[in-house]
C-alpha cells in the first residue's frame, strides 16, 4: 500500500463511530494515534524525500539550460565559420537537450503536485490526531472520574464510615433527649409559677378579708367605749 493510500485511509477514518463501536474505546484510540503518528512520521518522511528530489530536478534543468544556450553558441559559432555540417550536428544536440528539459520539467510538474498533495495529508492528519487527542483527554477524564466516584463509593460504604455514621446518630439521639428534657422543664416551670402566683393571690384575699373583719371589729368596740 502506498503512503498516500495508507495516510488517506486514516484521514477518512470516522474516529467517534469506530469508538461507538468498540468494546474498549481507550485502547482502540490509543492504537489508532499510534497508527496515525505512524502515518504522519512516514508522511513527512515522503514529502522530505520529494523535496529533495524537486530540488535534483531542479538543479539538472538549469544545468540543461545552460547546455542548451552552449549548444546555441556553438551552433552560431560554426555557421559564422561556414561550416553548416557543425552547427546541424550542434543544432540536433540542442533538440535533444530541449527533449530532456522538456521530460525533467514533466516530472517536476507531477513532483509538485505530489508534494502539494502529501503536505496537504499531513496537515489533515495533523487535524485528525488532535481530534483523536481531544476524544482522548474526554475519555481520560471520564475514566478519572468513574475511578472517583468508585473511590468515594467504596469509601461510604466502608465499615469505618458506618461506625461514624451510627456514633453520629447516637450523639444526635441524646442532643434530642436532653433538648426534649429542657423544653418539659420549661413547660413545667411555667405551670408552676402560674399555680404559684394564684395560691398568693387567693391566700391576699384571705387576708383582706380578715384585715376588713378585725377593723370593723375594732369600730364596733370604740362605739361602745364611747
Amino acid at each position: 500500500m502506498s503512503i498516500f493510500n495508507r495516510v488517506n485511509d486514516v484521514i477518512q477514518s470516522n474516529i467517534v463511530a469506530m469508538l461507538d463501536k468498540a468494546q474498549d474505546p481507550e485502547k482502540l484510540l490509543n492504537l489508532m494515534l499510534t497508527e496515525m503518528q505512524d502515518a504522519l512520521n512516514e508522511c513527512r518522511s515522503t514529502a522530505a524525500s520529494l523535496l529533495c528530489e524537486e530540488k535534483v530536478l531542479k538543479r539538472q534543468i538549469e544545468n540543461k539550460n545552460t547546455e542548451l544556450k552552449n549548444w546555441q553558441t556553438k551552433a552560431e559559432l560554426a555557421i559564422e565559420k561556414g561550416r553548416d555540417d557543425l552547427a546541424k550536428s550542434a543544432l540536433i544536440e540542442k533538440q535533444r537537450v530541449i527533449d530532456v528539459i522538456a521530460s525533467k520539467q514533466a516530472a517536476l510538474e507531477t513532483l509538485k503536485e505530489s508534494i502539494i498533495k502529501i503536505t496537504a495529508d499531513c496537515e489533515r492528519l495533523q487535524q485528525k490526531m488532535a481530534q483523536a487527542k481531544t476524544k482522548q483527554a474526554q475519555l481520560i477524564k471520564r475514566h478519572d472520574v468513574a475511578i472517583a466516584r468508585e473511590k468515594i463509593s467504596t469509601t461510604l460504604q466502608s465499615e469505618k464510615v458506618a461506625n461514624a455514621l451510627s456514633r453520629f446518630e447516637q450523639v444526635e439521639q441524646r442532643v434530642e433527649s436532653i433538648e426534649a428534657q429542657v423544653e418539659a422543664y420549661e413547660l413545667t416551670d411555667t405551670a408552676n409559677t402560674t399555680a404559684t402566683q394564684i395560691e398568693a393571690l387567693v391566700k391576699n384575699e384571705k387576708i383582706d378579708a380578715e384585715l376588713a373583719q378585725l377593723k370593723a371589729s375594732l369600730k364596733t368596740d370604740l362605739k361602745h367605749t364611747a
